[in-house]
């Protein structure tokens, strides 16, 4: 079972079937989105590296992405721009985010 964050804050459950295999700088990323985030009632392993990071699932909205961004600023030694017209693309994923940074990092 999976459990996710509802807008509201509520943790719902979801059932899915095999998780998509993460690379190791996915599984990094993710630890980092859980930590950074507060996603209590998710553990790293449990996000889809598919799966939107953005929506219904986890819940997450405009100022988890800011707090997102401001979390892989610190950790991987480059800036995230707001006004980056790709950012829907970067946040796209997990998978999308991963691959962004590991195109643009430092530390």
């Amino acid at each position: 079972m999976i459990y996710t964050r509802r807008p509201e804050g509520d943790p719902v459950q979801i059932q899915r079937t095999m998780p998509a295999t993460k690379s190791p700088a996915e599984h990094e990323l993710a630890a980092l989105i859980v930590s950074s985030l507060n996603l209590e009632s998710i553990k790293p392993e449990d996000l889809d590296p598919d799966a939107a990071l953005f929506g219904p699932e986890l819940g997450l909205d405009s100022i988890d992405a800011l707090e997102l961004a401001l979390a892989v600023s610190k950790r991987y030694g480059f800036q995230m721009r707001s006004d980056n017209d790709d950012n829907r693309r970067i946040f796209a994923s997990l998978r999308a985010l991963s691959g962004y940074i590991e195109q643009h990092r430092t530390a």
